[in-house]
């Protein structure tokens, strides 16, 4: 008689290992960590891992979508809050995000290091499908009120949502190959500063808000994260 799946059970045991994958790279970093550090720490087989992942990088990208889930869920409370106007859910929803990465900074740099190794392009592919299916009807929802109380003068919230996503996911490109030049030396902090705020006047622009009034990130945050001497 063939074996009962316990749908439960089965995913338990899958989140157990997307919690220790987690853990590790963010002590040990995504390249140090290997699968059997993982198996190591559940007492797990390595068919019991290959039973949930393929590969070293499809537990990756289970602990992105995990990353993407839990960053958006955080911000439901801000797009359903009445007493917020849209430019106000504007500056929550960019200032969540980069509150709930600040508090797991440890595991963005540790993120950021493998980032773009070419191992990863397929991950970062699927960061880039998650983040438009999740992000781009929470942009619409925004961009929606803001045309009723003529804040925006974008003329379709839907088709905009989707190209203030597209720029936000170039700016974390962007921002991600200028975090490894820093390293290297090969660009200035001031580089950093400039890119930011050419993609803050481009998301002004396509909104039809004043300039300056772009919830960009302060020069303080962008220190915490690409001139911190200090870092991991």
């Amino acid at each position: 008689m063939a074996r009962t799946l316990d749908p439960v059970a089965h995913a338990e045991r899958r989140e157990a290992f997307v919690d220790v994958a987690l853990r590790l790279i963010e002590t040990k970093g995504y390249e140090q960590m290997s699968i059997q550090d993982v198996l190591d720490e559940l007492d797990a087989s390595r068919g019991a891992f290959y039973h949930y992942f393929g590969s070293k990088v499809a537990l990756l990208e289970a602990v992105v979508e995990r990353t993407v889930d839990q960053a958006t869920a955080a911000l439901v409370p801000v797009l359903d809050d009445p007493g917020l106007s849209a430019h106000q859910k504007l500056e929550g929803f960019f200032g969540g995000i980069a509150r709930w990465k600040f508090e797991r900074s440890d595991l963005m740099f540790a993120v950021m290091r493998a980032w773009l190794s070419d191992e990863n392009i397929i991950v970062r592919e699927r960061l880039r499908q998650l983040t438009m299916q999740r992000v781009t009807p929470m942009l619409a929802r925004i961009v929606r009120q803001g045309q009723a109380e003529g804040t925006f003068t974008a003329s379709s919230a839907d088709h905009v949502a989707v190209v203030l996503v597209s720029l936000i996911l170039g700016a974390q490109e962007t921002l991600g190959q200028l975090f490894l030049a820093l390293r290297g030396r090969t660009v200035s902090f001031e580089d950093v500063v400039r890119s930011t705020t050419a993609y803050a006047e481009a998301f002004e622009r396509i909104l039809g808000l004043p300039a300056g009034s772009w919830p960009m990130i302060d020069t303080p945050t962008l220190r915490f994260w690409f001139d911190n001497e200090e870092q991991p």
